[in-house]
């Protein structure tokens, strides 16, 4: 006889309770807990992890859920670091936050804001009302500060006096910034004084290249002043013998990072000045450790005053095309360099050249060729040379040419040999 099947018991199947009195409750099965879990008593240190990982749009549309749910979304913890997201609809890709969240993040959050960044499309009304929100942050303790430009002109198309103004409200209330980011902006003198009267005790990082209003006597101000900065990133016109000097000063710190970008400020520019082995010198015996990297935008005619003698530099990146003569100056006056990138030479074999590099350049770890020619043969003993230090080394395939001792076939298996890995050359470039 066969028994009638029982009807199953379905959680929460209680028809005497209204709709509204139901609550939403996941069960979990095998797992121990025994029953089922109430979302909304969930502790506010666990929803707290939860929001973490949502985006923000997400993070607002779940604080709509429950009061208990908007009370962790509003948790200062939360707010410690933020992403200003500004565009124009019409003509940007990034999405921007929206006006009334703005608005209630500086109401209710400006003084949690301490890790705080402004992304920006290349508008001049975002870069405004970037501007707009920082001049509204008068209770912030912020310690880092990036303004990011998807592309330019954005910030540059900024009245320097309303950037200014913007700028000062941060520096002022702040007190404690440790890092900022300043890129292709309208940052000025009287903005780095006032930064420094406010934040030099606590001043770690500051990168202002493309800052056309900022003199040598501007950063000076900063050397001098905040001897606790470990990075510093400017472009050369700013750089100078005294700047370095200030750097190597018995109360400052170790440098741990100085990048320079250097970039024509104005169109068939070709006097660049020179910095002195006794400045570098200075820098290098205060800071040993120190990077000093360094980004060429420059037409071969304007390479002059560059490497006539010993430079400590170690990261060197060529974007646009650079002479032989140039490559066998950095062989002979670069003891220190670690990393070389070369985006285009000619169609001249810089054989030569790159075993200059690996007798001399005995720290070098990196290596990239983008529109260059190398013989296998060269390339093969450049290698030899470096061995297995040579931890990357990215090789466009049409920079090899062929020749009697190796074909392409061959010449993989050979700098494998030499690299201890397998190595193959890249069809794009990797840099």
């Amino acid at each position: 006889m066969k028994r009638a099947r029982q009807k199953p018991v379905v959680e929460n199947e209680t028809p005497q309770t209204s709709q509204k009195s139901k609550k939403q409750k996941t069960c979990f099965y095998g797992s121990g807990l025994g029953g089922c879990l109430d979302w909304g008593s969930l502790p506010h240190h666990v929803i707290l992890r939860v929001f973490q990982f949502l985006p923000l749009v997400d993070r607002a549309r779940a604080s709509s859920v429950c009061r208990r749910w908007n009370e962790v979304f509003h948790i200062p913890d939360l707010w410690r670091r933020f992403e200003f997201e500004l565009s124009q609809p019409a003509t940007s890709y990034i999405k921007s936050t929206h006006p009334d969240l703005i608005q209630q993040i500086i109401k209710r959050h400006a003084d949690h804001l301490q890790y705080v960044s402004f992304k920006v499309d290349s508008s001049t009304e975002s870069a405004e009302a970037a501007c707009d929100i920082l001049s509204q942050l008068v209770n912030c303790s912020i310690k880092t500060l990036g303004l990011i430009s998807t592309a330019k002109p954005s910030f540059m198309n900024v009245s320097k006096a309303h950037f200014a103004s913007a700028l000062t409200v941060v520096f002022v209330n702040s007190k404690s910034l440790s890092s900022i980011k300043v890129d292709d902006t309208p940052l000025d003198d009287p903005s780095l004084k006032v930064l420094v009267a406010n934040n030099s005790d606590t001043l770690r990082l500051l990168k202002m290249s493309s800052c056309p209003h900022v003199s040598p006597a501007g950063i000076l101000c900063v050397a001098d002043q905040c001897h606790g900065l470990k990075e510093l990133a400017l472009n050369y016109y700013i750089l100078s013998d005294e700047l370095l000097l200030a750097l190597s000063s018995e109360k400052h710190v170790d440098l741990e990072h100085l990048r320079i970008d250097v970039v024509s400020e104005n169109p068939g520019q070709v006097q660049f000045h020179t910095i002195k082995k006794q400045s570098w010198d200075a820098l290098v015996r205060h800071s040993p450790k120190v990077n000093i990297v360094m980004y060429f935008f420059l037409y071969e005619e304007e390479f002059d005053a560059f490497f006539r003698e010993e430079t400590p530099v170690t990261h060197l990146y060529f974007g646009r095309a650079v002479s032989k003569a140039m490559l066998g100056r950095i062989g002979l006056h670069c003891p220190r360099l670690i990393e070389l990138v070369v985006c285009a030479n000619g169609l001249q074999p810089l054989d030569e050249e790159l075993i200059r590099i690996a007798q001399r350049c005995k720290h070098l770890t990196a290596m990239g060729l983008g529109e260059c020619e190398v013989t296998c043969r060269g390339f093969v003993e450049f290698v030899k040379m470096c061995g297995g230090r040579l931890t990357q080394l990215s090789i466009m395939e049409e920079v090899l040419i062929p020749d009697s001792d190796y074909s392409l076939d061959r010449l993989h298996l050979e700098v494998s040999k030499h690299l201890g890995r397998m190595w193959f050359p890249d069809m794009m470039p990797t840099w």
